[in-house]
């Protein structure tokens, strides 16, 4: 229910008869909501309940690696509350691995890597990907899903109250990834933006701790295209580009 402690009078429940363990599969639930459940067993007696529980309703998306990310409803669109850890494109094919720093900026095609090219930062931050893995017609993003365009990123933060507070509501709270003062973050949005930092066009790491990159699908010229940018020490979101051989994050956005 979506009140405190629910009967089963109206709500969801399991039958069963016996002793033993019994599951219950629950579908209709609205993302992003708080629900509470209690178990109960029917005897002559009457109906006994136990411990009051809750939860928050969450909406998952698998990619084509077979990694599930949360998902998080942001106004009128559904947004990937992880950065994106891919390793093939949609259609199977694998996206190469650059480790190589002369390689990694010499590239005009689709690549990825970790950050300082240690697979240990996979779980946390996720992938970098350069700009022409974001628009490879193979498809970087699980099916129904997309990388957010420029415009998309704008309706993002407008709905969040424009660019100049939007990072604040952006950001993962606290400084267990973020460097100190990671000013003003709540995450109020679930968005749940990380540091991940970012890779410089000639194969370097930098920022780690301090910024979060992430790409857009789209350019701004020939050589490069615009992405967000949060920091540590700021609550406001930077709309800026970059040149396409910068390795950054990845979002996707449902279609």
């Amino acid at each position: 229910s979506t009140s405190q402690n629910p009967t089963t009078e109206g709500s969801h429940t399991t039958n069963g008869s016996g002793t033993g363990s019994f599951t219950s599969n629950i579908t209709g639930l609205t993302i992003n909501t708080l629900y509470y459940l209690r178990a109960y067993a029917t005897n002559s007696l009457g109906i006994g309940y136990g411990e009051n529980l809750s939860f928050t309703s969450n909406n998952t998306v698998v990619d084509v690696d077979g990694n599930i990310y949360e998902t998080i409803v942001i106004g009128s669109q559904e947004w990937m509350a992880e950065n994106l850890k891919v390793t093939h494109y949609q259609n199977g094919e694998p996206i190469p691995n650059v480790t190589d720093n002369t390689q990694w900026g010499n590239l005009s095609t689709g690549a990825y890597c970790w950050y300082n090219n240690d697979v240990a930062n996979k779980n946390i931050y996720g992938a970098m990907y350069n700009y022409y893995t974001v628009v490879d017609s193979r498809n970087l993003c699980p099916t129904g899903w997309h990388i957010p365009s420029d415009a998309e990123w704008t309706t993002l933060t407008t709905y969040l109250g424009g660019e100049s507070v939007a990072g604040s509501k952006m950001k993962e709270t606290g400084t267990t990834h973020w460097n100190s003062p990671n000013t003003d973050a709540t995450n109020e949005s679930g968005f749940l933006g990380l540091p991940g930092g970012y890779r410089y066009n000639d194969g370097s790491f930098y920022n780690i701790g301090n910024n979060g990159y992430w790409w857009s699908s789209t350019e701004n010229e020939t050589s490069d295209a615009w992405l967000r940018k949060l920091g540590y020490n700021y609550g406001y979101v930077l709309r800026t580009n970059y040149d396409k051989a910068y390795g950054f994050s990845v979002r996707c956005v449902r279609d």
